[in-house]
């Protein structure tokens, strides 16, 4: 899977919009042909029939993205790795199974997505609550379930709603709210023309297969990814716990000035054991991963 040729990639400097122009050139695949496709994938490691199985469904990888955008991070980043997850669905799927691809596919989609969420540290910390945590990855659709997806804060009544369904506090929720709405971009933001009309991100994104993914979503990938972070902490000593903590996992970071100051050691020196603890950690939480088979095929 490490010869795919030629396949688009999201860039801050090419601009989205360009991007989901390009990707929309791949056609969508008939059920026969994506069959035979994967068949010749599974049985002889076709590469081109894995390209064009990964093209035809980077619209899917896209949209899913698009349900991450609240979150602060960069837009292309996040479908980037919608793309990877695209990718070991394709790598993993079993025709013989009796679902589309894309059924399959947006489970490793989304995992993907809300590991690199995780990877960042931008907003979901050690110290967050298991409540707000989900609250977190939640809010938008529970906006959109009450039709409070306006800008700004939210109505009262519509903030109470929330609270009470997602088990956190009214201030929790504004908090969280006023956090994820920067930057927001909307849905229905114009892309481009097509014919005398004019095209919407979420018109122009439809994939009429996104709904045979319901069994999927029942799974909380996130769960268990929370429960191995901080199970994967273990593999820290006292000192790179500490300074990762103080650099990564707290709301105003500590400056490796300041830590250098309370280890008597240089800024360097600082950095480096950050880094370190960071690259174990990752490397611990993908090994406790592999051994549960949280990535495995359904």
């Amino acid at each position: 899977m490490s010869n795919y040729k030629n396949l688009p990639a999201p860039t801050p400097e090419g601009g989205l919009n360009r991007y989901l122009q390009e990707i929309r050139k791949f056609p969508l695949l008939e059920p026969e042909e994506e069959y035979m496709l994967a068949k010749r994938w599974v049985e002889e490691q076709d590469a081109d029939s894995a390209h064009k199985m990964v093209t035809s469904h980077l619209r899917l990888a896209a949209k899913i993205a698009m349900g991450y955008r609240g979150y602060g991070l960069p837009q292309a980043e996040v479908i980037s790795e919608a793309n990877v997850g695209l990718m070991q669905a394709v790598k993993k799927f079993d025709p013989e199974k009796g679902f589309r691809l894309a059924t399959y596919a947006m489970w490793w989609i989304r995992a993907s997505i809300q590991e690199y969420v995780l990877r960042s540290w931008s907003m979901v910390k050690l110290g967050t609550t298991s409540a707000q945590k989900k609250l977190f990855f939640n809010l938008r659709k529970a906006k959109a379930r009450i039709g409070a997806l306006e800008d700004g804060d939210m109505r009262p009544e519509n903030v109470q709603r929330i609270a009470t369904d997602l088990g956190v506090t009214e201030k929790e929720v504004i908090s969280m709210n006023r956090r994820m709405s920067g930057g927001d971009a909307s849905l229905n933001a114009q892309v481009g023309t097509e014919g005398e009309g004019t095209m919407e991100w979420l018109d122009w994104l439809e994939d009429e297969t996104a709904n045979q993914a319901r069994d999927y979503e029942a799974k909380d990938e996130l769960d268990a990814r929370r429960e191995l972070l901080t199970e994967a902490m273990d593999v820290l000593n006292d000192r790179e716990k500490d300074i990762l903590t103080q650099r990564r996992l707290t709301e105003k970071a500590v400056t490796l000035e300041d830590l250098s100051g309370q280890y008597d050691v240089s800024r360097e020196r600082i950095r480096q054991i950050e880094v370190r603890a960071f690259e174990k950690l990752q490397k611990r939480m993908r090994e406790l991963a592999a051994t549960r088979g949280m990535l495995a095929a359904h």
